[in-house]
């Protein structure tokens, strides 16, 4: 048996009364990466908690039970230090077989849940992008409801009844790591465009689901995959609905933001790339006398050559003159680097001085790069390489509409007027 650690604060119940109520565990360390933590609540009690720190730097948590702070421990679900520290390594040692991708024999028939953790881990190691994103949502939306059924015992039935229970579900809000509850805000079943969202996220939803149960399926561990593929995501759930930002709007949001910020908005426009890409370039991505930005890291998996405006180009040149090829190119006003969701507050508040409603996000940005593309005829294939976009599939499905046409043209060349529009001396305003 490995040898217990020892933490004087942590170690016996009257020093864990000592410990101050907080939501951030007091952590100790049990090996390489792996931590047990206590968190006392304002109730007098406390809890055991896990947290293993993967190869790629990602942390995993695991609840293990309560604290013998006043019950008696009994290695079920109130734990002393000692006997919480061996749930933990097994948690560890669990943890670590299936980041490594081995897959435990299992006692009894395939469960759905087994089937998606497994498609998960695959993908994994093979080195897929979005998997953190697609577990989150298995996590919450498809094992809790589907995990405990049999594969062999799955119906459509079952899964059309899962699909709709989904798409009027209330939508998941952003919760703390260690909150009680997962936080939820319900919407308007009789607005059409809320309705229209829901069911696109349960489309998306099923989408994880049925590329599971096929890689099971692919891999021989199902026998028929009638069940799943006889079930048809919602109609029309999909539309495109692009929202993008005019000349004038653009000029009022760059001149509403503070600071470092608005060089980072600049680059969003002039580029198209996502935040993420923006925060991850490097003064050695931009080739000045190319007049391009080498995104090295994108959402496909794939590096691109962004080319640059004039307007670009001399943005670049201003950031990265006189600095080391490895320092990023955009940084916070303390010179710090941009990080996950930092932009998210100082866009809305930009977007509130600049009277933009509905408020801009990142993603907005981009929409507005390339739709000011398309409605410029820059050919769909140009526009995908521009954005990464695998084809131009996705690319025709949120611009073409924008591009001038030779249907929209051929109809306004050759309908003649009617006359049946009275001419109007009122001149309408139209909102800014």
């Amino acid at each position: 048996m490995a040898r217990s650690v020892r933490n004087a604060k942590l170690d016996t119940r009257s020093a864990r009364s000592k410990c101050e109520v907080r939501r951030e565990p007091h952590w100790t360390r049990m090996d390489a990466g792996a931590f047990i933590g206590y968190r006392r609540l304002a109730s007098g009690n406390g809890t055991w908690i896990a947290r293993l720190r993967g190869d790629d730097g990602k942390q995993h948590y695991q609840a293990l039970g309560s604290a013998d702070d006043t019950l008696e421990a009994n290695r079920v679900n109130v734990f002393a230090f000692g006997q919480a520290q061996d749930q933990a390594r097994a948690f560890f040692d669990r943890k670590r077989r299936e980041l490594a991708g081995h897959i435990e024999e299992r006692a009894g028939p395939l469960t759905v849940g087994e089937t998606v953790k497994g498609y998960l881990v695959d993908r994994r190691k093979r080195g897929s992008k979005g998997v953190a994103a697609d577990e989150v949502q298995a996590n919450a939306r498809i094992i809790p409801a589907l995990g405990s059924i049999e594969v062999e015992k799955l119906t459509k039935r079952k899964i059309d009844s899962w699909l709709l229970d989904l798409a009027i579900s209330p939508r998941r809000l952003r919760t703390g790591k260690f909150a009680a509850s997962q936080a939820t805000r319900d919407f308007d079943h009789n607005d059409g465009d809320e309705v229209r969202r829901r069911r696109s996220t349960a489309n998306r939803v099923l989408t994880i689901l049925k590329a599971a149960l096929n890689h099971a399926f692919n891999e021989g561990h199902i026998d028929s995959d009638d069940a799943w593929r006889r079930v048809r995501p919602f109609r029309e759930a999909d539309a495109a609905v692009v929202h993008f930002l005019s000349a004038e709007e653009c000029r009022r949001l760059i001149n509403s933001c503070q600071g470092a910020f608005r060089n980072l908005v600049k680059g969003a426009l002039l580029t198209g790339c996502r935040y993420g890409e923006l925060t991850r370039l490097h003064v050695a991505d931009f080739n000045a006398d190319a007049g391009t930005i080498t995104v090295r890291e994108s959402k496909a998996g794939k590096p691109r050559h962004v080319a640059l405006t004039d307007e670009g180009r001399a943005l670049f040149d201003l950031l990265t003159a006189g600095r080391s090829s490895r320092d990023p190119v955009f940084v916070r006003d303390d010179g710090g680097a941009w990080g996950k969701s930092h932009q998210k507050r100082p866009l809305e508040e930009a977007c509130a001085r600049a009277k933009i409603d509905p408020p801009a996000t990142f993603h907005i940005l981009r929409h507005t790069y390339a739709s000011a593309l398309a409605g410029r005829a820059v050919p769909m294939g140009v526009i995908a390489v521009q954005l990464g976009h695998a084809d131009t599939r996705i690319t025709e499905k949120h611009y073409a509409h924008l591009a001038p046409n030779y249907v929209a043209d051929t109809v306004r060349a050759a309908l003649p007027p009617l006359g049946v529009v009275d001419d109007a001396t009122v001149i309408p305003l139209r909102r800014a």
